[in-house]
């Protein structure tokens, strides 16, 4: 075998086929916890992580920790960035800007220097990786069939991947121009292999789509399949560790509910 033959070898080794999408840990870390035993049960190439590690729960540093460690590529999302005091406090709801606030006296030196080396969108991948949307990758909600569209006309790869609003959904766009989506319950699997993506794998740290199990996706990108996945975790003892931390009891109660 030839020398050039050999290095097209590793270097197909070395691309990904199965990956685990997990977005908005949000300093949970006993959900962060469960979903990487879950990611881990089910065996993956490679994990990444499209931001907002910190903000509303209490074990930011932690949280950073676990995904320094852990995650092969980190997206920063706006709370990661608020707390670096690259965006204004005052874009933020009362209980985001209290937490950010916090977060901000707490954040440990080396959970800073990590989040300071993160960048909100990646299209180097297979796929385009954006924390909030292709076309504004700190700020936009992407919540609409409408608002995807407009998304995939701003993206460049065919299939694009957002957190942010912590809602698992899934909108596609076919050949005769219609977006639509929906919202992606556990065990949703789809045939992404032909039309235009933009796929949310729900929130780790605190999901807003009606079930409080911390959420991520399983993405196949032999077959471009994608599966959503639910995992249950102590919710109590991240209302308890938010409580202890003397921060707003909403952020502590909403877990519970998913919302």
């Amino acid at each position: 075998m030839s020398v050039h033959s050999d290095d097209t070898v590793e270097t197909d080794r070395a691309k990904p086929r199965r990956v685990a999408l997990l977005s908005d840990v949000h300093g949970n870390l006993p959900a962060f916890q469960a979903v990487m035993r879950d990611i881990e049960s089910v065996g993956v190439d490679a994990r990444w992580n499209l931001g907002d590690l910190v903000g509303y729960g209490a074990q930011p540093n932690e949280c950073v920790q676990l995904a320094s460690e852990t995650c092969d590529l980190v997206l920063a999302g706006n709370h990661d960035l608020v707390v670096l005091e690259e965006l204004d406090i005052n874009e933020f709801s009362q209980h985001a800007a209290l937490a950010a606030e916090w977060t901000k006296t707490v954040l440990a030196d080396e959970a800073r220097s990590f989040l300071s080396s993160l960048e909100p969108k990646d299209e180097d991948q297979p796929l385009g990786l954006y924390h909030a949307s292709p076309r504004d990758p700190v700020w936009e909600y992407v919540l609409s069939a409408l608002l995807a569209s407009d998304c995939m006309d701003a993206m460049g790869p065919r299939v694009g991947a957002v957190g942010h609003s912590h809602v698992a959904l899934h909108f596609s766009r076919g050949g005769d121009g219609r977006t639509d989506g929906e919202i992606a319950a556990a065990g949703t699997e789809l045939d992404l292999s032909s039309g235009e993506w933009l796929v949310n794998p729900g929130g780790v740290g605190q999901p807003r789509d009606g079930d409080p199990r911390a959420a991520w996706m399983l993405l196949d990108l032999d077959r471009w399949k994608a599966t959503w996945r639910r995992v249950q975790y102590p919710i109590e003892q991240a209302a308890d560790a938010i409580r202890q931390a003397g921060l707003p009891e909403m952020l502590a109660e909403r877990l519970y509910y998913g919302q």
